[in-house]
């Protein structure tokens, strides 16, 4: 049915959350025994998507058939892993298994390939500095696409810098191994038990490409990528998610400076990023997004024209490997 445009607003993405959950909790059973797996195996952060998704696993598979993964680094904040912990507790998992990946990252180089192209811009960037990346307001025009990096010294002072090219490949790409490692304890545990790696992306991550190719983006099962971000809060609280979790900002836990998403990639808040997303999707003229999202309609355009870019240029992140010659036999 056409969404009339009069009458949209927030009001519009709610949903029936135990009729979803069923939904949710019907397929994946149904997926599980596609796959011939037994259970689930999820890493879990201490957001509201992992939590939500805990709460799913369990009630699709059961408890004693659910793994929770803790993967803290050297740059994780502690209350992920307490956050985490309760999560576990809330839904009757016996426990959760904790995976420091960051002895692995040193090993691998990941901090100090980062620190080095930090260093072209500032030499001096060392222990006791911390850094984040951040991106442009979404209202602030032209600047939308332009990303940042800010640098905190160890007397607390921060300073925002324009990077060049290489300098913020080269940070995103030492930071993606830390994505990419959770991944493959992730499925460590899951061969040795038989069980699907569930991935926790919610609509705005999995269509905008906010996810690492072999990383978080590696999955068998993904029973959240369909709902707006709004609607997997509608979810948290229907299923009992604890209410400091439901009030957290939406974080990436990733680099050494707090930094939530919003900052990083969306830099809108979730909620206006899911009207627009969603007027988008259903063809809504841009006045009645701009009226339910509290944007002006030349704003609503600049985020339409970001969200077509995203999926522009993280299309690559969907694809399967690319094949010179189909091979007919296992095509799907």
């Amino acid at each position: 049915m056409k969404q009339d445009a009069a009458s949209f607003s927030s009001a519009t993405l709610a949903i029936d959350p135990a009729a979803e959950t069923e939904r949710i909790v019907t397929g994946l059973r149904a997926q599980l025994r596609a796959l011939r797996k037994r259970g689930l195996v999820l890493g879990v952060s201490g957001g509201v998507d992992s939590s939500v998704c805990t709460a799913l696993a369990v009630r699709a598979a059961g408890a004693k058939n659910v793994l929770c993964l803790f993967m803290p680094e050297n740059d994780s904040d502690p209350e992920s892993l307490r956050l985490g912990r309760e999560v576990v507790q809330t839904f009757g998992i016996d426990d959760g298994v904790v995976e420091d990946i960051g002895p692995t990252l040193q090993a691998m180089g990941c901090y100090e390939r980062r620190d080095s192209f930090i260093r072209k811009l500032v030499p001096e960037y060392g222990p006791g500095w911390a850094s984040k990346i951040v991106i442009a307001n979404a209202l602030e025009g032209d600047g939308y696409n332009i990303s940042f990096l800010v640098v905190q010294d160890p007397q607390g002072k921060q300073t925002k810098l324009r990077m060049t090219p290489d300098v913020y490949l080269g940070i995103v790409a030492a930071t993606n191994m830390k994505q990419r490692t959770r991944k493959q304890i992730e499925y460590y545990h899951a061969d040795r038990l038989n069980f699907a790696v569930l991935g926790t992306p919610n609509r705005l991550e999995y269509d905008q490409g906010f996810f690492v190719k072999n990383g978080d983006g590696a999955a068998d099962v993904k029973p959240i990528a369909h709902l707006y971000k709004s609607q997997v809060y509608d979810l948290a609280a229907y299923l009992g998610v604890p209410e400091e979790i439901r009030r957290r900002p939406p974080t990436t836990d990733t680099y050494s400076l707090q930094q939530t998403q919003e900052e990083f990639y969306f830099s809108l808040p979730y909620d206006r990023m899911d009207l627009c997303l969603y007027g988008l999707n259903h063809g809504l003229p841009a006045s009645a997004v701009a009226a339910a999202a509290a944007l002006t309609q030349e704003q609503v355009q600049r985020v339409w024209a970001d969200i077509a870019t995203k999926r522009k240029t993280t299309r690559y992140l969907h694809l399967e490997p690319q094949l010179i010659e189909t091979v007919a036999e296992i095509a799907s």
